[in-house]
């Protein structure tokens, strides 16, 4: 891992995003480099071609974030990470607000201060909903239970903050209920956004689409992996953190249209990488269903799926970072973020954007 390390100063980290989503910048990085331009994020239709296919993914980020008091009247904080059986998350309503979610759902959850949160514990968040500790969960979590007398969803939207990344040192703000979700987010499940995607406005969506670029959609519910620092130098001892995902029978078929007519296919961002990759076939064809992926792409990889990516940049020692350099290069990707700290660029969730375009050209499909 310290041959995937860099410098970043502490005022290239956005703090906040761009005053318009595709107002942030992009880096042009092409395989093995150097870079090769520096746009607008609303200039990324100009890299894409006719017959070409950009593969989103609509995971819509909770809020996630409970903040309440213990009897005794101390602070106490409570993530969810995830629903466990009896409370299902199933989707999203008309106004793309959390709908479906069981009543007294139970969850496992990371909690602060964990030492004094024991199983039998309460922290109340609000009137009309409190947390019960249930007990432990791998990984020094909590398994909870949400008491409330309202719908879950409905608490949840007028409780819950958004669950900002460790490194965005303030709390959330209204327009986070926004901008920290993609334009785009359906199905509910993230406790970080899938970042590549927030840079996208329905706009830029629909030039897009008159260019003639398809566009599919899987879902990768981000977990709290995304913000487990790696432990080991050696990547290969490090333990992937596992990550529920679905793949529609349509984006199935555009990915093999796509190939078929010679198009490229675009993965917006690396959850999106690894959920193709994951239900890859060697010769490319992927297949629909869901399940869970705690796959670790790192250099060398075979890409079988994906040609392009559109990604933030990462932090340093992490696994997406090796995952952008198994495909562009890890000289050329760190040289680009010496590049791209030098020019001024901004770094993580709320930060600009890379591009690492495909080859000329896509074959089909491989009998």
């Amino acid at each position: 891992m310290s041959d995937y390390d860099y410098a970043l100063p502490p005022d290239r980290i956005a703090a906040t995003p761009a005053a318009r989503r595709d107002e942030s910048r992009l880096m042009v990085l092409p395989r093995g480099g150097p870079v090769a331009a520096h746009l607008k994020f609303r200039e990324l239709d100009t890299l894409m071609a006719e017959g070409d296919l950009l593969v989103v993914n609509e995971s819509r980020v909770l809020p996630a974030r409970l903040l309440g008091r213990k009897p005794s009247g101390a602070a106490a904080e409570v993530l969810l990470v995830r629903p466990l059986p009896g409370g299902e998350l199933r989707g999203v309503d008309g106004r793309g607000a959390i709908a479906g979610v069981d009543d007294a759902v139970l969850w496992e959850a990371l909690v602060r201060p964990g030492s004094k949160l024991k199983p039998g514990r309460v922290v109340e968040v609000a009137d009309d909903l409190r947390v019960e500790i249930v007990g432990p969960a791998p990984g020094g979590g909590r398994v909870v239970q949400l008491v409330t007398e309202r719908p879950v969803a409905e608490v949840l939207e007028r409780h819950g903050h958004m669950p900002l990344p460790p490194y965005i040192d303030r709390d959330d703000t209204p327009s986070d209920h926004t901008r920290y979700q993609t334009v785009y987010a359906r199905t509910p499940g993230s406790i970080a956004a899938p970042t590549a995607g927030l840079h996208f406005t329905d706009e830029l969506l629909g030039r897009l689409e008159a260019r003639g670029v398809g566009r599919a959609a899987v879902s990768l519910h981000v977990g709290i992996g995304t913000f487990r620092p790696v432990e080991t130098d050696d990547p290969a001892e490090h333990p992937m953190h596992a990550e529920l995902y679905h793949v529609p029978e349509e984006t199935v078929r555009a990915v093999a249209a796509t190939r078929e007519r010679g198009g490229r296919v675009w993965a917006v961002g690396t959850t999106v990488v690894r959920t193709l990759e994951s239900v890859a076939a060697e010769n490319g064809a992927i297949r629909a269903g869901s399940g869970s992926t705690d796959l670790f792409i790192r250099p060398p990889w075979r890409f079988r799926v994906v040609d392009g990516l559109v990604t933030n940049f990462h932090l340093p020692r992490s696994t997406l970072l090796m995952l952008v350099s198994a495909l562009a290069g890890r000289e050329a990707v760190l040289s680009a973020y010496e590049t791209a700290v030098r020019e001024g660029y901004r770094f993580y969730s709320y930060g600009d954007a890379m591009v690492v375009p495909p080859q000329r050209s896509s074959p089909p499909l491989a009998p």
